[in-house]
């Protein structure tokens, strides 16, 4: 193997920078050519290719979202879409292919390799922490970090006017980023996809709450299970506090990433380049135990990452 790209694919997350500038380095220490394919799938469409070397990444590891830029590309769900897709990559002489991004960026992956014959590897890059078979995906580090910040100023404000405050972050089908952020704050509650929620219940509890002396209260809302101001419809003018909503949206994407992202992401986009010149494609990159292993592309897909309930039972326990 000679020459090999890499993309970022789907919704940003912090590391994937990281992964990128690991990937080119290494690929170039092995004497690869390494190409970047800038916008993902649609990018690869339009032959939108860049030759990458040291002078290109240098600087990026630090930086949020990702260089090579990314989108969402709709008609990459057709299988004529992607045969056009590998023969474009076999006319740039593009031997293998790193795709870095979340479960549907994963996918066009798998089904390169599965139908056209493309050696592909993956490496998850997601916010939500929902790919199966990897303990943690690149970004899911610095997102939670960015919405405990957040929180901690939301909970000073709230003491400061004995408010309750409605706190809406991402997870369209998973409640991670809810439970954990929620859990290590201290919130009231959290409103997860994964749990139905009892409204009057958990009025009840805020009211009690409020009636022993408490001055605050944070309700922690994923957005896949209920809008902040459907909860607050619910709670307000039966807990006992003024309600404020806040939305931290597309700011939970964006930022310097973590140490831990950074370490992450450059041990699985060396991990990524070696596995794909050694033959082994069809996988992801997957951090199980501390380790960087790798794990078949199609049983990464046909399993759904569940919510350790755990973290909830904690959660509910200790707020």
């Amino acid at each position: 193997m000679k020459r090999i790209a890499v993309m970022t694919s789907g919704g940003d997350a912090p590391g994937m920078n990281a992964a990128v500038r690991a990937v080119v380095r290494y690929a170039v220490n092995k004497g690869l050519e390494i190409y970047g394919i800038r916008r993902g799938y649609a990018g690869l469409l339009d032959e939108d290719f860049i030759p990458l070397n040291f002078a290109s990444v240098g600087g990026i590891m630090e930086k949020g979202g990702t260089v090579l830029r990314s989108s969402r590309c709709p008609e990459f769900v057709r299988k004529e879409t992607r045969a056009e897709a590998a023969s474009i990559l076999k006319k740039h002489n593009i031997e293998g292919l790193i795709v870095i991004g979340g479960e549907g960026s994963l996918h066009g992956a798998m089904f390169l390799e599965e139908e056209q014959k493309v050696p592909v590897v993956g490496i998850p890059g997601t916010i939500d922490n929902d790919i199966a078979m990897t303990d943690m995906s690149i970004g899911v580090d610095t997102c939670l970090n960015t919405v405990v910040d957040a929180i901690q100023k939301l909970k000073d404000t709230a003491s400061s006017h004995e408010r309750a405050f409605i706190v809406e972050v991402m997870g369209r089908t998973s409640g991670y980023i809810a439970t954990v952020s929620g859990l290590v704050t201290g919130a009231e509650a959290v409103v997860i996809p994964e749990v139905p929620v009892n409204y009057e219940a958990l009025a009840n509890k805020i009211l009690r709450e409020r009636e022993r002396g408490k001055i605050n209260c944070i309700v922690v809302v994923a957005e896949g299970a209920a809008s902040a101001y459907t909860v607050a419809r619910h709670l307000e003018h039966r807990i006992g506090y003024e309600t404020r909503i806040t939305i931290l949206g597309h700011i939970q994407r964006g930022g310097s990433p973590t140490a831990f992202d950074r370490l992450l992401a450059s041990r699985m986009g060396v991990a990524a380049v070696e596995n794909l010149t050694r033959g082994q494609s069809f996988v992801m990159m997957a951090l199980q135990g501390g380790k960087i292993v790798p794990v078949k592309l199609d049983e990464v897909l046909k399993q759904k990452k569940g919510l350790n309930m755990e973290l909830v039972e904690l959660a509910a326990l200790l707020s």
